[in-house]
């Protein structure tokens, strides 16, 4: 699935982890959804988007600087109208293109991405749970419908070979008893979860894609809870469940939740891999070390000389003061980059999953089979994980259902 500038790019990370794997580009800031756990779309907010010129000339840089893999997210990156010309400036050049999405797209649109190149896809999806999903978006009913109806369709579109298709779970209070299920759910349509701790942070320290609320910050009660939680995901992924998440990854998400140090950067000094492995650019096309942070100066990735800057010791040691700084995050796409590239263990599961032995994909599903599927994985009798006094919220399709009973 991957082009040969990216499959060159990535061998070379491997050795020598100095070449520009992933690049997440925020083309937007514009989102249909508010979810509790999200701060970007007001993070990015004070800076305009990119024109289509200007995304043209980051694709002639990232292509002079062999970058492996972009990201497409946002916000929403489905508000952009000219979201398959974005994908075409990339794919057209070598660049492999990854989109991120909450289900906001038609049918037709979904036609016109692949048909542009798009051939990677993450959906976000937290719940089987209808009413708990939408509480999560943001209280936007029909939000979980939505995304189903986006994923039926994209089984219906992409190629069964040359194609990957992934859910995007965050691991919270709301949805701990549901990230089993949802793994389930993946595996059976041929969908590969990848699990993201919430991030917390205060007004007085704002990182731009953590939550101010507070209230997500998990108590030291419920840390036994998310132990176990993550101890059966990943004996879920050792016996054959499409779960992305390296056993190192795993380990770090239960010292995340309990406020410890994490780990994965331990073989850089401490530091993550930004910018040698990976680094963001913000909707106006303004390099970032990653999501959370930006630098003091601007640096235009549309630029004619950004692959130059790119390579200067001026800026590595710019970005440094960033990065040296940081704490640390568990947001799923650089530690795993970090890892795949430094852990022999990780390396070989990737190729695996890419390469050698990517998942059966039964396709297309419908909708209507989708429904059919929640259904059945989220009311079979089996012991779950839960938290004292967490309520679900049932939606009205759900409360309708005389099947299907209040559960906490």
């Amino acid at each position: 699935m991957f082009s040969s500038l990216a499959k060159t790019t990535l061998a070379r990370a491997a050795l020598l982890h100095d070449a520009p794997v992933y690049v997440q580009f925020y083309i937007t800031a514009r989102c249909n959804l508010t979810c509790q756990q999200c701060n970007i779309i007001y993070a990015n907010s004070d800076v305009r988007e990119c024109t289509l010129d200007e995304i043209k000339r980051i694709a002639d840089n990232f292509a002079r600087m062999r970058v492996a893999m972009v990201l497409l997210t946002g916000g929403e990156p489905f508000t952009r109208l000219d979201l398959p010309d974005i994908i075409r400036e990339f794919t057209s050049r070598g660049v492999h293109v990854r989109m991120q999405t909450n289900g906001l797209a038609t049918d037709e649109r979904i036609q016109a991405v692949i048909a542009a190149g798009g051939r990677d896809i993450s959906i976000s999806l937290d719940s089987l749970w209808p009413g708990n999903q939408d509480d999560i978006n943001g209280g936007f009913a029909k939000s979980w419908h939505d995304a189903l109806r986006a994923m039926a369709s994209f089984t219906r579109y992409l190629p069964k070979t040359g194609s990957f298709a992934s859910l995007g779970c965050v691991m919270q209070r709301d949805n701990l008893g549901d990230i089993e299920d949802v793994i389930r759910f993946g595996t059976a349509i041929g969908w590969v979860t990848s699990l993201v701790p919430v991030h917390v942070t205060t007004f007085d320290r704002p990182l731009s894609f953590r939550t101010f609320d507070q209230t997500k910050r998990w108590q030291p009660a419920e840390l036994p809870a998310v132990d176990a939680l993550v101890e059966r995901v990943r004996a879920m992924r050792h016996a054959g469940y499409l779960l992305y998440d390296s056993d190192q990854y795993l380990d770090d998400m239960k010292r995340f939740a309990a406020g410890q140090p994490t780990t994965w950067r331990r073989k850089n000094d401490g530091v993550c891999d930004s910018p040698n492995l990976y680094f963001a650019v913000l909707p106006n096309g303004d390099f970032a070390p990653c999501c959370d942070h930006r630098l003091g100066s601007q640096i235009h990735c549309y630029d004619a000389d950004f692959p130059e800057v790119y390579r200067s010791r001026v800026f590595r040691a710019e970005v440094r003061t960033v990065t040296g700084a940081c704490p640390g995050c568990l947001f799923g796409s650089y530690p795993e980059m970090t890892i795949a590239m430094r852990y022999l263990a990780a390396k070989w599961e990737r190729v695996k999953l890419f390469l050698a032995a990517p998942p059966e994909k039964k396709w297309p599903v419908t909708y209507e089979q989708m429904l059919a599927m929640a259904g059945r994985i989220r009311t079979e009798p089996r012991e779950r994980i839960s938290l004292p006094g967490h309520r679900r919220r049932l939606a009205l399709d759900e409360r309708s259902d005389p099947a299907i009973a209040p559960t906490a």
